[in-house]
């Protein structure tokens, strides 16, 4: 590059080293040249790829990821870092190539990328991963930056500590893996906990599944994911929400559920109007269908915390097939 050229990235460069960081928004900009570059390289950039990049701060990041691809699309929130961002490109052959979105990430409307990388704010860590995942066309990747738990969360597998429905939920849309561990020292300032990078390839096509659904039965399996799977289903919140969803579905199909002889007695409470239904023999028992279902997969003695992605996929065919649903109906 002429040295006529340099001048106004050096200069935005010491503009932008002593910001007025605003801690509501979780800003940390990422200090180390060595770290910034290691992340650009794990997301394999083309010299045809439009890259997505969230929360850019001061353009540590942004700066090298115009050097390797054709467009870069920053979301930033603070208009004070986005006008440091623009100074710090003016004047250079790469700022026609930098389009800047100001607002929240999780409120804008995202354009078609290839690669997303994001030193991510960490209190939006999870709506960002499932926004990303959701995003329509599919893109080739993202190299995410999150606190070292989440990360963890993310990449963990069936018996680990930190495998929870976070991670079966990623894991069904995309594969994971860790790229790095980052020191709180590598920023400005220093977040109180330790980082990791991750990076995410989008299983393409996505898994022809409902996701609500899915979801729905991993919110009963993870509540207590040490509990087995038929404990978690004879609570009766979880037996009444599932009998409620039964007949909604039996009902669209036009099928009676049999209710058997029905008694109807009076409750002992104030006002003396309330009613109390005792199923009789024959009628409808959420609990005994459960059971069944349960009995038919084998799986009602085993325990979330110890299974895969193929357990529950298995475990919610049967359920659906029975004419249950994890979601109104």
């Amino acid at each position: 590059m002429p040295k006529a050229e340099k001048a106004p990235r050096a200069g935005a460069a010491v503009r932008a080293a002593n910001p007025i960081f605003d801690k509501s928004l979780g800003q940390h900009i990422l200090k180390n040249p060595l770290v910034a570059s290691g992340i650009v390289e794990k997301a394999a950039l083309k010299p045809t790829d439009t890259v997505l990049e969230v929360g850019p701060g001061t353009g540590n990041l942004t700066v090298k990821i115009l050097e390797k691809a054709k467009k870069t699309v920053c979301v930033e929130m603070d208009p004070r870092l986005a006008a440091e961002l623009t100074k710090r490109v003016q004047g250079t052959p790469y700022q026609r190539n930098l389009s800047i979105i100001l607002g929240d990430f999780l409120k804008v409307d995202l354009p078609y990328f290839d690669v997303c990388i994001s030193n991510t704010p960490y209190q939006i860590s999870s709506p960002l991963v499932f926004k990303l995942l959701q995003h329509r066309p599919l893109f080739r990747c993202a190299v995410l930056m999150f606190q070292r738990e989440f990360a963890m969360r993310l990449v963990a597998k069936p018996g680990d500590a930190l495998y929870c429905r976070l991670s079966a939920n990623v894991q069904l849309l995309a594969k994971v893996d860790h790229v790095m561990k980052v020191g709180k020292n590598n920023f400005r300032p220093p977040p109180q906990v330790e980082s990791s990078v991750v990076r995410l390839e989008p299983i393409n096509p996505p898994p022809p599944i409902d996701f609500q659904e899915w979801d729905g039965l991993l919110r009963i399996l993870f509540v207590r994911k040490n509990k087995t799977v038929a404990a978690n289903f004879k609570t009766q919140s979880v037996l009444d929400m599932l009998e409620h969803n039964y007949r909604t579905v039996m009902s669209l199909r036009g099928v009676e559920v049999d209710d058997g002889d029905v008694e109807m007695g009076d409750v002992e409470e104030s006002g003396g109007n309330n009613k109390k239904k005792k199923k009789g023999k024959g009628g409808f028992d959420v609990k005994e269908k459960v059971e069944e279902v349960l009995r038919g997969t084998g799986m009602g003695e085993l325990r979330a915390s110890k299974m895969d992605n193929d357990d529950f996929l298995k475990l919610l065919s049967a359920f659906i097939d029975a004419g249950f649903r994890f979601t109104s109906a």
